[in-house]
């Protein structure tokens, strides 16, 4: 934080105005550098070119006792292919589903929402360039936080994944998109979190008569505990897919 006219002693003033001139325009310019890049990694593929990009396979890797297997096919932003095979948690029964071939998932919004605050971060350091003369510390204290302010809220847009409730996840689009259609009792999400793409699968159970209702999951980013009928049981599984 750099202190405030008021608080430098008269003979320090001239000291503290070339700070204001010279350093401070040098720091911002290092940033705007380093935000510029962060930019370009969030850049998206030209409409029309997504298919020259090279595409990638990732192994589903379960994190309850291999519940969860197959493979995941990336090209870019998108998931162009799913191979998800699904060992039911009451009858152990395995059930394959795939994409369709005309429906592939993209995470565009998440990145985009990051990058759009990136760059009106970028956009606010632009307007204080070398010509613009600060003339209080206040000012570039105040310049920071508003910076400081969207940066965060690029993180916590690629580290909070947006949450959806159950029934909103049971009408998306995302439920129509596998063959064989999956049944109503499993739902899928995928998500971004960080740097991973993430897969969680919901399998809902009918509650037997005097059963417990205080039923809370784990090991599991999204709080859906108030989301699940008081007369269903939810079996989590949450896959975080390795590079094949």
């Amino acid at each position: 934080m750099i202190p405030s006219n008021s608080m430098i002693p008269a003979f320090r003033e001239e000291e503290f105005n070339w700070l204001l001139k010279e350093e401070v325009h040098a720091v911002l310019k290092q940033l705007q550098d380093i935000l510029k890049e962060a930019s370009r990694r969030f850049s998206i593929p030209t409409p029309g070119l997504e298919n020259q990009l090279k595409q990638e396979n990732f192994i589903l890797g379960s994190s309850t006792m291999d519940q969860v297997k197959g493979v995941l096919t990336l090209q870019g932003e998108a998931l162009t292919q799913a191979d998800i095979n699904l060992k039911t948690a009451k009858s152990n029964q395995v059930m394959h589903f795939t994409f369709r071939d005309d429906k592939h998932w993209k995470s565009t919004g998440t990145i985009q929402d990051a990058r759009n605050h990136v760059n009106q971060a970028l956009q606010l350091l632009s307007g204080r360039d070398e010509s613009y003369h600060f003339k209080t510390g206040a000012e570039v204290n105040k310049l920071m936080d508003a910076v400081m302010l969207q940066l965060t809220r690029a993180r916590n847009r690629l580290t909070t994944p947006a949450a959806m409730t159950l029934p909103e996840l049971a009408t998306s689009g995302l439920m129509k998109m596998f063959t064989p259609p999956m049944p109503g009792d499993v739902m899928v999400n995928f998500y971004i979190n960080l740097s991973k793409l993430c897969l969680t699968v919901y399998q809902l159970h009918a509650m037997q008569p005097n059963t417990t209702k205080n039923f809370k999951p784990s090991g599991i980013l999204l709080d859906i505990t108030d989301q699940i009928k008081s007369n269903f049981i939810c079996h989590i599984h949450m896959v975080i897919p390795t590079m094949q």
